[in-house]
């Protein structure tokens, strides 16, 4: 027959009973803190691919912005509120197809909604010229291998850069920034700045013309 003391946990028990749950919440934290970093690993391949594809097609994007507002400064407004949302989106872009036609189509409607915004009056563009600047956004994406090549391209001309130079041009086209706050971080004048960026990005684009008419390509 048990006596009442056969029912109350002995220290031994409790000593037992605390290790185990000891162990299983630092089980549940090493889990936790193993699919955290690989989340982050993963949020970070995602940022790098983005900027990177941002950087290839910018001058186009840029260029197909300029055709739907007045001036430069409303380009970069624009450009950067449609970075931001591309950036939101990102998960649903199929990778290998063309980015650059998928900004431009989240670029027209930002590009749009600017316009409204600032009220600069009515739109100078009919309905039938923002349908034939919509087409160009919607054209069938470029062949695959050009695009590999173009990505290509991008890594090793990025690769002649100096660290410095190629870190401030990578964080000036991260969705969010603002070019006057990176400026002043890292110890610039706005307008110089922006002016070096402008050049970097002119630099850019020539290298990797020039690496890709080597190859045939343009």
């Amino acid at each position: 027959m048990a006596s009442d003391g056969d029912d109350i946990p002995t220290a031994g028990d409790a000593a037992g009973h605390d290790g185990f749950s000891a162990s299983l919440s630092a089980g549940l934290s090493a889990g936790d803190a193993a699919r955290d970093t690989a989340r982050d690993a993963a949020t970070d391949g995602a940022h790098d691919t983005f900027v990177r594809l941002l950087l290839e097609h910018e001058p186009r994007v840029r260029g197909f912005i300029r055709r739907l507002v007045p001036t430069w400064n409303d380009v970069d407004e624009v450009l950067q509120q449609a970075s931001l949302v591309a950036w939101r989106k990102f998960s649903e872009f199929d990778l290998g197809t063309n980015f650059g036609s998928w900004l431009m189509v989240i670029a027209r409607f930002e590009a749009l909604k600017h316009r409204r915004r600032v009220a600069r009056g009515p739109l100078s563009f009919s309905p039938e010229v923002w349908d034939l600047l919509a087409a160009e956004a919607d054209t069938a994406a470029h062949d695959a291998d050009l695009i590999a090549k173009r990505r290509a391209a991008l890594d090793e001309c990025l690769g002649t850069l100096a660290s410095h130079r190629r870190q401030a041009l990578l964080e000036a086209h991260t969705p969010g920034v603002k070019i006057n706050e990176l400026a002043r971080r890292l110890g610039h004048r706005e307008q110089a700045f922006y002016k070096s960026i402008q050049r970097l990005r002119a630099a850019l684009l020539d290298c990797m013309r020039r690496r890709l008419a080597g190859e045939g390509l343009a």
